[in-house]
């Protein structure tokens, strides 16, 4: 009626124009859910090596001083790369050919590679060293300053911020002072030129 074509005529005719379509883009579909579960199998993998040395860890980090504990942060992160967490610039992360770990640190001009394995044993021996390393240097500071623990508080570090605004409260108001002194220098000065 008024003009409209019958659905089933239609709707065979353009059935038969996209169905080879319809086939790929199922095919397509097919493909795609397949290397997606591949993905997300190696990414479980990764992860589950990646606590194997975790757990391997669990006797280093148990050792500890106890006032050393701020500065490691280990921990797995589950992302599109999962990484094992040292520190805030070290972490384990797998090789392209997800059996191989990289102990990796970030530093200011790039990433550096601290050791590569295939066995969880040579990693806790880099991660031991590491650890060392880290916890020798913390040492040293605390040398260099020995109170640098018990001067660094809640009160202290407000009693910091309100010098260091007071300071630059003072600082603004002396190049205010300056600048108006010299604009009315410079009034003056071409006031009594003219």
């Amino acid at each position: 009626m008024w003009g409209r074509k019958r659905k089933s005529a239609v709707s065979a005719g353009a059935a038969e124009a996209r169905s080879p379509l319809k086939a790929a883009v199922h095919e397509a579909r097919i493909e795609a859910a397949e290397r997606t579960s591949v993905v997300v199998d190696l990414r479980d993998a990764e992860v589950a090596r990646l606590e194997l040395l975790n757990e391997a860890l669990d006797s280093i980090f148990a050792e500890l001083p106890s006032d050393a504990g701020e500065l490691f942060d280990r921990g797995i992160s589950r992302g599109d790369t999962p990484r094992l967490w040292i520190d805030a610039v070290a972490h384990i992360a797998m090789g392209r050919d997800k059996r191989i770990y990289r102990f990796l640190h970030d530093t200011r001009i790039g990433r550096r590679v601290l050791a590569e394995s295939h066995e969880i044993p040579e990693m806790v021996k880099a991660i031991t060293a590491y650890v060392a390393r880290r916890l020798v240097e913390r040492e040293r500071a605390l040398d260099d300053n020995p109170d640098f623990i018990t001067r660094v508080g809640g009160r202290a570090a407000a009693r910091a911020r309100g010098r260091r605004r007071r300071r630059a409260f003072r600082t603004f108001l002396f190049g205010f002072m300056l600048g108006l002194l010299t604009l009315l220098a410079a009034a003056i000065f071409l006031a009594n030129r003219f």
